[in-house]
């Protein structure tokens, strides 16, 4: 194996990390050079030492590898199918939004840690109208923070925490990797499905595993990505009321809550009322809560993803007003509250008839995106673990594709090469501090679509890919072959 370049190549590096316990697969790498039986270090010459290496989350990463092939945000000629962001642009049928400001001289002031009054009640009224009107007890601005995006409030949350054991799932959102491993205090501790064909862990499996290892918290997106998939209903209540018995704290990260394409209700679209009493289908542990300052739930959503909003970096916690107060004082110290014009600029956005008529546009739109991977991707030899009943994610399985384009990582390298873009599955299996000894990733055969972007995305995006795998058919070798000559 040559020194230099390749010795540097994050790519490779990679690649070798997540196969270096294959034998079968790096027999002839380890034959031909044992010194890379362990991935060699990013930048072995790094004049900063005093730094450790920080690995790319799943995105950053493929985008990057899109970016030696001439990627930009601005390019319209690649199929970007690897964005974690929904397009931001007017949907037909949504309501106009109106974005321009005129910024006070109050609004130049630092916003309170736990964000702007108003923008709080707003963001309790949201949940209090959707999921608790037959509830006793009632959301309050107090039980709200506002923070500058869905990280930094996960990383306020983590922060805050004391010396316990953090349940994930694995596939999960990239960044949790990052967010578990950052505080010693936390314990990440994996918990495991007993049926790997389910993808989701039923209720009472998850009261089996809290208890038996006495979780403190369990991290989880809901509904999931990469999947796609929704815990809702009896199940939903059930993970709820465990987490009350065992008083442990449910991490409910409800990005996509809005990206729902399963629900009873006819839109107005198609003839049903257009009016407070038809909303479109959306999913929160909000509904579950005996009393919103007693059961230990954390609530992660924002402007991000359901508002498509994503450059505003105005997100929120919805929790018991101890918690709320304890993330207020993390803010202090992390990053210093949201963007305080921001917040004034949102507050339209939370009117609830406006929230109404917003997502039924958005589910029409996005749902016309995803039955059409849904039919396309098979045509192609790609097929899908999962139909997903939410967010705006396909995983998808490459098993059945020919060497080496099997291979997430080798599938990435090829698909840059015909400017499409997605996110390798082996980031999502996340594994914070190394805890866990992989012989190999489980999510190795699997890439994550996003339905996100534009139209015209996906279908270049499927056309081009069509190419590539049909160029592949008749050019097999192994993936061992294609990281020495290729990556």
């Amino acid at each position: 194996m040559p020194r230099g370049a390749d010795r540097r190549n994050t790519a490779h590096n990679i690649f070798l990390q997540f196969h270096r316990h294959t034998a079968k697969s790096m027999k002839d790498l380890e034959d031909e050079d044992q010194e890379f039986e362990s991935p060699p270090p990013a930048e072995p010459n790094s004049p900063f030492e005093m730094f450790h290496h920080v690995m790319k989350t799943g995105v950053i990463y493929a985008s990057s590898r899109a970016a030696k092939h001439g990627f930009s945000m601005l390019s319209e000629d690649w199929a970007n199918m690897g964005q974690g962001a929904p397009e931001t642009g007017p949907l037909p049928g949504a309501p106009t939004r109106d974005f321009h400001m005129n910024i006070q001289d109050a609004e130049l002031e630092y916003a309170p840690t736990t964000g702007d009054t108003e923008l709080r009640v707003k963001v309790a009224e949201y949940y209090n109208h959707l999921y608790r009107q037959d509830k006793k007890s009632k959301y309050t601005y107090e039980n709200v923070c506002i923070v500058p995006g869905g990280r930094a409030g996960l990383t306020r949350v983590m922060a805050a925490l004391g010396n316990i054991q953090v349940g994930y799932f694995t596939p999960d959102y990239t960044a949790y990797q990052q967010a578990l491993g950052l505080f010693m205090r936390i314990s990440p501790s994996p918990v495991l499905h007993r049926n790997v064909h389910e993808a989701l862990l039923p209720s009472e499996d998850f009261a089996f595993e809290a208890g038996g290892r006495g979780l403190g918290a369990m991290l989880l997106s809901n509904p999931a990505n990469p999947t796609g998939q929704s815990l809702e209903g009896d199940e939903l209540d059930a993970y709820v009321k465990i987490a009350r018995d065992l008083n442990c704290c449910l991490l409910m990260d409800e990005f996509y809550s809005h990206y729902y394409y399963d629900g009873e209700n006819v839109s107005p679209e198609d003839g049903g009322a257009d009016d407070d009493s038809n909303w479109p289908k959306t999913v929160s542990s909000a509904k579950y809560i005996d009393d919103v300052n007693e059961d230990p739930v954390v609530i992660v959503n924002g402007l991000t993803k359901n508002w498509r909003c994503p450059g505003f970096r105005v997100c929120w916690l919805v929790a018991p007003k101890p918690i709320v107060e304890m993330l207020g004082s993390a803010g202090s110290f992390l990053d210093g509250g949201a963007n305080a014009p921001l917040q004034k600029l949102a507050l339209p956005l939370m009117d609830l008839d406006f929230i109404r008529r917003d997502t039924w546009a958005l589910q029409r739109h996005f749902k016309m995106k995803r039955d059409f991977l849904l039919t396309e991707l098979p045509k192609i030899g790609i097929t899908v673990k999962w139909e997903p009943t939410a967010t705006f994610y396909i995983w998808a399985d490459l098993s059945a594709l020919p060497a080496p384009i099997n291979d997430c990582l080798c599938f990435l390298e090829e698909c840059v090469k015909h400017n499409v873009i997605c996110v390798p599955g082996v980031f999502f299996d996340i594994n914070p501090r190394e805890i866990r000894h992989l012989k190999q990733s489980k999510c190795i055969n699997f890439v994550r679509f996003s339905y996100g972007p534009p139209m015209r995305n996906l279908t270049k995006g499927v056309e081009e890919m069509g190419k590539m795998i049909s160029y592949w058919r008749k050019h097999q070798m192994t993936s061992s072959d294609y990281a020495r000559t290729s990556m």
